[in-house]
């Protein structure tokens, strides 16, 4: 047996989650865990299918009398944000993860640990191996691409599933019961570049910002934590004009969902200026992470030599730092409806910068439509007196809170039975596959819950191990209650 799963309980779920962590699975790149994940059910007996677009469809029957209870579906997805630190050797299309344990938590070794939703996925598995479970007729719907996209979501198609109930495993406070979300559109704004010779006598430099904490950008995005690209276009604002400074390329955060934690951009200077320049970075630094203070006490900017033979035209660079400057990210506007519920945000996630084009990437979020359109149009008209074109992508619809639903009644009062007390309900400010889901399947209830984890998104990413027990507990009470 792994000597790490011999540390672990439930065995039942943390065994496939180890498994799992083997196999490559970012975003589009989970073909081959979700044909794992078949063949699992397979091995076990199931009936499985695979949907137009790559979900994973199993059904486990009744156990014998309650052939005629509801039907219930677990739902998960077996896609992973794929983030590491900057100097990890880690192939995400290749490499396992490499999974520890600190105490009462598990971790990963300088990447995300996947158990977003690599442990929603567990458990499913674990239901479809259980003998132990008393149940009605199980769904397994497994979907792929949640992370970039909520493709397996937005593509299935209706009529596939049969369950009255839907239990979504993708949740991460243990003792909260979410019943609604937030929905989302992707903006991507680009600029045609214009390339030229560096100013006579000029070296190119790295800038780098680092050490910022990242973060999910539904749950973190009231954290007060840094964006990286968005403080390096500020520190590149302030000092190019008294430098000369003239602009490559800028390049930051990999996830649109993802709060950037670095960003680089590539400059030329006077070599004559350097040491001025790194005294005054100095002072930036303190200057920023004096403004982050306890939030986000890690900031670092740093400056080191490079390799780069053309630069921007003078008129795209300054586009550039604007556009960076001007564009929102962080709150836009709390619920007035529930107290601490972030209702509006942005987040200016991915810049890109290719020879002739940069690329900018931003997700907004809302749980109310007509704020999420409103707000996009704003960043349109913003990319638009920049000198940018725009548009938006990947929109998705949020998912209502029904807070009498038998369904909420039911988990809740498993939850009340197990550990003596109700859960907390609560909507939360991210994208749940609900929302598309129950747009195809309208009489369907749905409620999502999971363990305690922390910092999804970034590799310092971890899951509370007892947590994951109770979770596990609370899952199969459900089950033998409906």
């Amino acid at each position: 047996m792994n000597a790490l799963l011999e540390t672990l309980e439930p065995k039942s779920i943390w065994s496939y989650f180890l498994e799992l962590s083997k196999i490559p699975r970012g975003s589009k790149h989970e073909a081959a865990a979700a044909a794992w994940v078949a063949d699992q059910a397979k091995a076990l007996g199931c009936e499985v299918e695979r949907d137009e677009v790559g979900n994973v469809i199993i059904r486990k029957k009744a156990t014998p009398g309650k052939e005629g209870h509801p039907t219930v579906c677990l739902q998960a997805h077996v896609d992973m944000v794929c983030e590491k630190n900057e100097g990890t050797d880690h192939d995400f299309t290749r490499d396992a993860i490499q999974v520890w344990k600190d105490g009462d938590l598990l971790r990963a070794k300088g990447t995300t640990l996947g158990a977003d939703n690599g442990i929603g996925v567990g458990a499913a598995l674990a239901v479809l191996a259980s003998k132990d479970i008393a149940h009605g007729p199980i769904e397994v719907l497994i979907t792929i691409d949640e992370e970039t996209g909520l493709t397996g979501a937005n593509g299935l198609q209706p009529g596939r599933l049969k369950a009255k109930f839907l239990l979504n495993l993708d949740s991460e406070e243990e003792g909260f019961l979410t019943i609604g979300c937030a929905g989302g559109v992707d903006t991507i704004a680009t600029r045609k570049l214009t390339r030229t010779a560096p100013p006579a006598g000029s070296r190119a430099y790295r800038l780098k910002v680092f050490g910022l904490k990242g973060g999910h950008s539904g749950i973190d995005i009231p954290s007060g934590r840094g964006n990286a690209i968005r403080l390096l276009a500020q520190v590149l604002g302030a000092l190019k004009p008294g430098f000369g400074l003239a602009l490559a390329s800028i390049k930051g955060g990999n996830k649109r969902n993802a709060i950037p934690r670095e960003a680089s951009a590539m400059i030329f200077l006077d070599p004559a200026k350097e040491q001025a320049f790194r005294e005054v970075l100095v002072g930036h630094e303190a200057h920023w992470r004096a403004a982050l203070g306890a939030f986000d006490p890690g900031l670092h900017l740093a400056l080191e030599p490079a390799e780069a033979t053309q630069a921007m035209t003078a008129a795209d660079a300054d586009a550039l730092i604007h556009l960076l400057m001007s564009l929102p990210h962080g709150v836009e506007a709390m619920s007035p409806d529930i107290k601490g519920l972030v209702q509006t945000s942005t987040n200016l996630g991915v810049i890109d910068t290719r020879e002739d084009m940069v690329e900018v990437n931003l997700l907004t979020r809302s749980s109310v439509d007509a704020s999420k359109v409103a707000l996009s149009e704003r960043i349109a008209a913003t990319c638009a007196l920049g000198g940018f074109e725009s548009h938006t992508t990947g929109g998705y619809p949020g998912w209502k809170p029904e807070p009498e639903a038998s369904l909420v009644r039911i988990v809740n009062d498993a939850n009340q039975s197990v550990f003596g007390k109700p859960l907390e309900i609560m909507a939360i400010h991210a994208g749940l596959e609900c929302g598309l889901i129950g747009e195809k399947y309208a009489g369907m209830e749905m409620v999502s819950f999971g363990p305690s984890m922390w910092d999804v998104h970034t590799p310092d990413e971890h899951v509370s191990v007892p947590s994951v027990g109770n979770f596990w507990k609370l899952l199969v009470a459900v089950l033998e209650a409906v």
